[in-house]
């Protein structure tokens, strides 16, 4: 710990926050395989949410990687600190009130277990877009499966590195078999937003 860092005080607080939006602070942290149909719902969920007058904010792998983590790679070790970072803007985004919108691959039962804990547990509802390998590749738009199969892209979620299935998640979608606009929906009715 440095000891030349002090809390600020006198900072507003959440419940004020919250009050003056008239919504309370969440995330809804999406996991599942590139091309699984996080973002897609999230862009839909985001959509709804904002018909309804709610705040939110969309991060993703692409509008995070190329900005605030565009240091990083994809080792285990730049994964962890990728997902440590990302949590901590996320508190920040709901400490402030904001419905926050995640979607990341987040491969392991470890890495979202330490976004879980830098968020809140009571703040942190785990969406699993649970869509087979096969329907991924086929919407892959970047050809990074592909790639991955060539041995083009090292450490590549689904092929040349491993995916946790959550162990118990808040929800489960399978995009296979349900639009962006059901997802969203099923998840606005589930969290009562």
């Amino acid at each position: 710990m440095n000891n030349n860092i002090f809390p600020t005080n006198g900072i507003l607080e959440r419940a004020s926050k919250e009050l003056l939006l008239g919504q309370k602070g969440i995330c809804i942290w999406f996991t599942g395989l590139s091309g699984s149909g996080k973002t897609t719902i999230a862009i839909e969920l985001e959509k709804q949410l904002n018909l309804k007058g709610l705040l939110t904010q969309v991060l993703d792998g692409d509008n995070i990687r190329t900005g605030i983590n565009s240091n990083l790679g994809f080792s285990d070790e730049d994964r962890i600190e990728n997902i440590r970072r990302i949590a901590e803007v996320t508190k920040l985004f709901v400490n402030c009130g904001i419905i926050t919108i995640c979607c990341f691959v987040s491969p392991t039962n470890e890495i979202r277990a330490i976004a879980k804990q830098i968020i809140g547990e009571k703040d942190f509802v785990e969406v699993f877009v649970n869509t087979p390998l096969e329907i991924c590749e086929k919407r892959d738009v970047k050809g990074l499966y592909a790639k991955a199969r060539k041995g083009e892209v090292k450490d590549f979620t689904g092929i040349s590195a491993p995916f946790e299935a959550p162990l118990s998640p808040e929800m489960e979608l399978n995009t296979a078999n349900l639009s962006a606009v059901e997802s969203a929906r099923l998840i606005i009715e589930k969290l009562k937003l």
